[in-house]
Formats: structure tokens, C-alpha cells, sequence
């Protein structure tokens, strides 16, 4: 037998830790060994012939052990240290082997021993002892994914895919090189007769076997089936994931689609989710529920590479009809069914319904019903066309999980959007039209309600038509969002329009509105007080002067673009918001040339640039420059503005309004002064007949020397000189008289007797429309007639209708 340099035995057993001794037949010594010199204390020339008793125990205790026939084990003392010792009969002379080791040693052996037996005697762990080459040397039976009939010497490719026998080589092989051990790794282990089958997962861990000098002697490996622990982990991790990203979005089509997403490819290759057609539009959903409900619509799918075909219902498809079964009946009553490819099939009866429902390749469908607070949303189908099994107890869990889940998220978002649908409406509504065409302004209006949850808020534009052709721009935003914003909203533009038929100047219409904001503020309970108040831009354009006069309360400065596409910021002073109070108002006037835009916005258009307010404003300016083209609408004109400034759906309300001046040419005004006199009144008539023969509208003389001369003879008669007597030819004729007086004229029925009275009721009655405004000093009262028949629904005037002239 060949030595073994050392005397180190694999495994790390050192056979010079043992002492040995041969006795005889008295048990007295004939050899002694080294170690049994080191262990006993004694040389060799000191313990030959000496009774092994007398080293152990003085008392002559070993000295039936020692001499014995059979095999004896016990413990010992020799110089103060306990040993383990045994001693083994060698026939045929009679002599006996002592064999000797400390006790600690032994116990340690002993312990090793044990822990190694008890290893090998589980039956849930696998425990496989490999040599340097990776080939087994060792191993329990335990029913584990590493356990089989492989033979002793046999490598990793003998009992796995060849795959997963490349990666535990990679793993053990740093395992043999460093030292470190591995614990508890998650490792797929599929067996090599049959990769296609089940995958189980292990937990594998791996350490280091050194022998006695620490050099690398071999690995231990240490398995257990976790493909359960494996799974729950993702069905928990699966169940976090779809917590997390299914309801965050108030959008309906959003959260179907999210739900899809999530349950591919953990519970399914191909997943659909099918709402109710009143659930996307935001109205309550039916009862029933099922295959069969009508307008059931194709809102999400999802699905991994090659399980789509042609032929499939898409997002937005309507289900068409399908057969009633006792299947549909038991999803109509809430149930959740698993079905296998031909169940569905034979569900289906046609071909032509199978080709548009089962996907390629799909072996099994978990249809789960969307149930919330008592209403059926739609249903949720999960394919699977990888695996052959259908869906066991645990995922059938888990998916009527997620899915009641994500039917909360659904029906909230159908609730906003059956709310926000009607916010919408109402401040639609409020709004006026997007396009207007008058004689001072051409005008666009856009308005977009933000998005990414928000409500919609008090955002709005408004065009109001002024008399003498002049045009009132406004733009505004209320704090906050929603119904009552909008509200507020509309509460302010009813004030503004009735403020803006007493023609009063901006600033003077932004005091009026701050007092009505602070009165709104006044009725708000003390908690929502904060929410009241609001941004405003009032504007007067003139297109006879060519004259735009405005007033700012917190808005963003307007800009103005010259005919030549040049964009300048109007240099108005920005007063504080309404409702602030205390602060007073200032009107600024600017002459803008004919065929400037005037291009009024809230604060929403801003946060399309994702920058700060002051570089925001730069590059609104800027966009507009780049947007103008020479004769472009203003349509192409605001849409090309949002699409340089990044046309996506805004975090804010966006309200936009532009405006392209106008002018009227010199030949259609004509303006004459008039003295404080009786005979103005026939120079008056005069004048306005001769005119209107010079613009062909002689038909309109009658009823304009009537208006002309009552005007004229009431300016004389109650305010003095001098009276301003102007014409103005558009759409329609346009009479003013100014005069010097701040006296509001009224509008009365003169008694039988009365001797005057009967003024204003003649101009009313020649007229279309008649009103008065006042100016810094005076006021002025205007008519407007159309420019058809002057005969059309002219009352007789004169003695017989007993109405004075004068």
C-alpha cells in the first residue's frame, strides 16, 4: 500500500492524530507508536513492557477493558487529559491493538459523523458530495429536483438540461476556486430526460470541502424544491406590481390597459379586457354581465410575440353575437370560469367566432368578471398558449385578486369621466364659439382641459360685440378646478358681458369685477375662501380709431404680432389678481397696425414649455414669431403655435385666444360738430341726408332724419354744445350724437296729455338697437339700422299717430 504524503486521508482525516499501541495478552505493551508517545507522555523505551493500566488509571480500572476479547470502547485520563481510547483483539497470538485519540478529537469526529448521517437521512433536502471534477460522489435519496438514479461518478449533464448543467458548473466551479460559498440560490433545474416538462426551481446551496492542509477537496450541495416558495414570491411581487400601476390613471382605456400589461406573461401569454360600451362613455353599467352583454367592446390587449393573428378582435371592436350557454350564464352571475381551447370552441359553434376570440396556440382562458360596488364593467381573459396545464387554485386566486382590484380602478375612472364629461359640457357651454368675424376683429379661441387627473377648471376667452363695431376681448382663469370653478367662471363672464354693454373703460370694468370677486369671497365658507379668485384681461378694440385700449388683472402679458409676423410683449401694467381688492387698475391704449394679432393666454399655455415663467413667456413669444406664416388662418395659426411650444396634453387649463385687427376705411365715417342751437337740428338732417344719397342708402333717409332729429334736438335742448353728430357705414348704419351732459336718457311711455316724452320711444322704434355710453367727459347715444328696407317694421309717425316730431 502506497503512503500518503502527510497522512492526511480524504476528507481531512489525519491518521497521525492516532495513537496506537500493541498489547499482549496481559495488556502489557510491545509497540508504541508516536503519537501514543505524544498522547501518553512516554517514549517509546519508556512504555514497551510496561501494563497499559498503569498509564491510565493507576486504580487497574482498564485492566478488564485492556484484556477483553471483544472490542471495548471507553474514556480515559493520562496526565490530566481525557482520552478516548479502544482496544481490538488481534488473533491468533492473543495480542490486543490499542487505538487512542484526545476526547475532543474524537468527539468532534463523532459529531462530524452524525451531522453528515443526519444530512444524508433527510428527506426534503438533497445533500450530493462532489469531487474537484464535479462528479458525484455521494448522495441522500431525498425526493429533491437534484435526486435520481444517476450512478456514483456521473456528472451534471447525466441528470440535467444540459443548459441548467452549465450553470451549476459555473456555480460550483467558483464555489471550488474562491472558497465562498453559496446559499440559497434560486436556480431553474430541469431534468435532462425531460426538459419540456415542468420546470421545478430549486434553492441551492454550496460550499467547500477542504482537506486536513485546507486544500480543495471537493463541494457539498444542498438542495430543496422551492418552485412553490419561487412562485408565491411572484404572485406576491405580481400582486405589488399591479397595486402599484393599476388605478394611478383616471383614464379608462389607460387602466384596462395597464391591467393587461400586467398579467403578461406571469399568469398568461394573451390577455383582453373587455368593457361594457356605457362603461367607456361613463354611464352606469348593466346589471348582466357576460359574453353576451350588448355593446361589449374590445378596450386592451396584450400579448407576447406570435400569439396575435389577423383575425382577433382589436381595441374598439364590438363584440358581435354570440350564443347563449350555461358558461355565459354563470359569468353573468359573477362567477370566474377556466376553460380548456376546445370548451371555448364548442362554447363558440363556429368557426368564424373561434378564429376571432382563441388565439394561436392557446391551450386554456381564465375569464374573469370586472365587478364593482354592485355593477359588472366587462370582463378580463387570460390565455395561455405556453403552458399545457390551465390555471391551478393559487393563480385563480391571485387573478381574482387583481382583478376585483383593478375593477375599482376601472369604475372610478368611469365615474370621472362621467363627471368630468359633464364639467366639461357646462363650461363648453359657458364658452362662446371658438371662431367669431366682426367688423373690428377676426377672432379663434382654443381651450383645453388639462389632463393626467386634473379637473377641468375656470380657464375661459370671450369675444363680446360692442356697439359702434368696436369688440371686447377677455381672457381669464379662476382658482382652482372643477364644478366650482367652472362655476365661478360662469358667474364672472354673465358680469362681464352685462359690465361691457355699459361701455365702460377696462380698468374700470376690472374694479367692478374685483367687487363682485371679493362679494363671491364674502359667501364662501371660511375653509374654501383661499379657492376664491381669478385672473383677468380685459380689451377694447376700436376699429374706427384703430385704437386698442386694455386693462390687466394677473394674466400673462399679451403679445402682440405686427402684419410682418414681428411678436412684442404689450407693455401693460399688471395689476393685482381679482378679489385682492385695495389696488387700483390702469388702461393702457395701443394703436396696433391693420392686420396685427393680438393673441391673449392663461397661464396653461406657460407649462407647455417646462421651463419658468419668465423663460416661458420668451418662448411663447418666440413661438409665435416662428408660427406666423404671411396669410395664414388663425387656426393654422394657434395650432402651429401649440406645436412649436410641444402640442401634448397640457398639466393645466390652456385658453388661447387671437384676435386680427380690423379697420374701417375713411370713406365709411363721417363726423360733423354742431352748435348748441335750434337750427343745428335742420343742418343735422341735412347733413345725414346728403350723406346717405353719397353712400346709396337713401332708403334708410326717413327713419335716420328721425333719429338724427330727435337726438340732436334732445342734445340741444337738455346739454349744450357742442354735439358730435357721426355716421358709420358697416353691416349695419350707425348713427351717434355726443353731447356734454352725463344725464342717463331713459326710455319712457308718454301720457295722452304729456307734451314731450316720446324722443327716445320714436328712435327706439326707427332702430335696431339704440344705447348710450359715456366718455371722460359726456356721453354719447347710438343707433344702428339695418341696411335693408327702412320701410320693414316702421310704425306711422306723424299727427294721425298723435307722436310729435320735436
Amino acid at each position: 500500500m502506497e503512503s500518503d504524503e502527510g497522512s492526511v486521508l480524504q476528507g481531512g482525516f489525519r491518521i497521525e492524530s492516532v495513537a496506537v499501541a500493541v498489547l499482549d495478552g496481559e495488556g502489557t505493551v510491545v509497540s508504541w507508536s508516536d503519537e501514543a508517545a505524544r498522547l501518553f507522555g512516554r517514549g517509546t523505551d519508556d512504555a514497551v513492557g510496561v501494563p497499559l493500566w498503569e498509564m491510565v488509571s493507576p486504580s487497574g480500572r482498564c485492566r478488564t477493558v485492556a484484556l477483553a476479547d471483544a472490542v471495548r470502547i471507553g474514556r480515559g485520563a493520562v496526565g490530566g487529559r481525557d482520552i478516548t481510547y479502544g482496544v481490538v483483539p488481534v488473533p491468533p497470538h492473543g495480542h490486543r491493538v490499542l487505538i487512542a485519540l484526545a476526547a475532543g478529537t474524537a468527539a468532534e469526529w463523532a459529531q462530524g459523523i452524525s451531522f453528515f448521517q443526519a444530512l444524508l437521512a433527510q428527506d426534503r433536502i438533497g445533500v450530493a458530495i462532489h469531487d474537484q471534477d464535479q462528479r458525484r460522489l455521494r448522495a441522500n435519496t431525498a425526493p429533491t429536483v437534484l435526486a435520481g438514479t444517476s450512478a456514483q461518478g456521473d456528472d451534471w449533464a447525466a441528470r440535467l438540461y444540459e443548459p441548467d448543467a452549465a450553470t451549476m458548473r459555473r456555480l460550483l466551479t467558483d464555489v471550488l476556486r474562491t472558497g465562498t460559498p453559496v446559499l440559497s440560490k434560486v436556480q431553474r433545474l430541469r431534468p435532462a430526460d425531460a426538459p419540456g416538462g415542468p420546470s421545478p426551481i430549486a434553492s441551492v446551496s454550496a460550499f467547500r470541502l477542504d482537506d486536513g492542509d485546507g486544500s480543495p477537496d471537493g463541494v457539498a450541495v444542498l438542495t430543496y424544491d422551492a418552485t412553490k416558495e419561487s412562485r408565491d414570491r411572484r404572485h406576491l411581487a405580481l400582486l405589488q406590481k399591479a397595486a402599484e400601476l393599476i388605478g394611478p390613471s383616471l383614464d379608462i382605456r389607460r387602466t384596462a390597459q395597464d391591467l393587461a400589461d400586467v398579467l403578461v406573461p406571469e399568469l398568461g401569454s394573451f390577455v383582453t379586457v373587455d368593457l361594457a360600451e356605457g362603461v367607456l362613455a361613463g354611464e352606469t353599467p348593466p346589471q348582466l354581465l357576460g359574453w353576451t352583454t350588448p355593446g361589449l367592446t374590445r378596450t386592451a390587449m396584450a400579448g407576447e410575440a406570435g400569439v396575435l393573428q389577423p383575425e382577433l378582435l382589436r381595441p374598439g371592436d364590438v363584440y358581435p353575437p354570440l350564443p347563449e350557454s350555461v358558461q355565459t350564464q354563470r359569468l353573468e352571475q359573477g362567477k370566474l370560469l377556466t376553460l380548456t381551447r376546445e370548451q371555448v370552441a364548442a362554447e363558440l359553434r363556429t368557426e368564424e367566432l373561434a378564429r376571432r376570440f382563441i388565439p394561436d396556440g392557446a391551450t386554456s382562458v381564465a375569464v374573469a368578471p370586472l365587478l364593482a360596488r354592485g355593477f359588472g364593467l366587462g370582463t378580463v381573459s387570460v390565455w395561455r398558449t405556453d403552458r399545457p396545464e390551465p390555471m391551478d387554485s393559487d393563480e385563480l386566486v391571485l387573478l381574482t385578486e387583481i382583478v376585483s382590484r383593478a375593477a375599482l380602478g376601472l369604475d372610478n375612472a368611469r365615474r370621472y369621466a362621467r363627471e368630468h364629461r359633464a364639467a366639461v359640457s357646462l363650461q363648453e357651454r359657458l364658452l362662446p364659439r371658438a371662431a367669431a368675424d366682426m367688423a373690428a376683429v377676426e377672432t379663434e379661441g382654443t381651450y383645453r382641459p388639462a389632463t393626467g387627473g386634473a379637473d377641468i377648471s375656470g380657464d375661459w376667452f370671450d369675444v363680446v360685440s360692442l356697439p359702434s363695431l368696436r369688440a371686447a376681448l377677455v381672457i381669464g382663469d379662476v382658482i382652482g378646478h372643477g364644478l366650482p370653478a367652472t362655476a365661478t367662471m360662469g358667474r364672472l363672464r354673465t358680469a362681464i358681458l352685462t359690465l361691457a354693454d355699459l361701455e365702460l373703460e377696462p380698468a374700470e370694468v376690472l374694479t367692478r369685477l374685483d367687487d363682485l370677486i371679493q362679494r363671491l369671497a364674502a359667501e364662501t365658507s371660511a375653509e374654501q375662501k383661499d379657492a376664491v379668485g381669478a385672473t383677468c384681461l380685459y380689451a377694447v378694440y376700436d376699429p374706427i380709431a384703430g385704437r386698442c385700449t386694455l386693462a390687466n388683472a394677473g394674466q400673462p402679458p399679451p403679445v402682440l404680432v405686427s402684419p410682418e409676423g414681428r411678436a412684442e410683449f404689450v407693455d401693460a401694467p399688471p395689476g393685482p389678481p381679482l378679489g385682492v381688492g385695495g389696488v387700483p387698475y390702469e388702461s393702457v391704449t395701443l394703436e396696433p397696425a391693420p392686420g396685427s394679432v393680438l393673441t391673449l393666454f392663461t397661464d396653461g399655455l406657460l407649462a407647455l414649455t417646462d421651463f419658468d415663467a419668465d423663460v416661458s413667456l420668451e418662448r411663447v413669444r418666440d413661438g409665435l414669431a416662428e408660427s406666423w406664416r404671411p396669410g395664414t388662418g388663425l387656426r393654422d395659426f394657434g395650432d402651429r403655435l401649440l406645436g412649436t411650444l410641444g402640442d401634448r396634453q397640457p398639466r393645466d387649463d390652456v385658453a388661447l385666444l387671437m384676435a386680427r385687427t380690423r379697420v374701417v376705411p375713411p370713406s365709411d365715417t363721417v363726423i360733423w360738430q354742431l352748435p348748441a342751437d335750434p337750427e343745428a337740428v335742420a343742418q343735422a338732417r341735412k347733413l345725414a341726408d346728403e350723406q346717405l344719397d353719397a353712400w346709396d342708402l337713401g332708403q334708410l333717409s326717413l327713419t335716420t332724419e328721425l333719429i338724427v332729429s330727435e337726438l340732436v334736438t334732445n342734445a340741444v335742448r337738455y346739454a349744450g354744445g357742442p354735439v358730435g353728430l357721426r355716421l358709420i357705414r358697416s353691416s349695419v348704419l350707425i348713427c351717434e350724437v355726443s353731447d356734454p351732459s352725463n344725464t342717463q336718457p331713459r326710455l319712457v311711455r308718454a301720457g295722452d296729455t304729456d307734451e314731450g316724452g316720446r324722443g327716445l320711444y320714436i328712435v327706439a322704434q326707427c332702430a335696431q338697437r339704440w344705447g348710450s355710453r359715456y366718455g371722460r367727459k359726456g356721453k354719447t347715444i347710438w343707433t344702428e339700422q339695418s341696411l335693408g328696407d327702412g320701410a320693414t317694421g316702421f310704425p306711422v309717425v306723424g299727427d294721425e299717430a298723435g307722436f310729435p316730431l320735436g
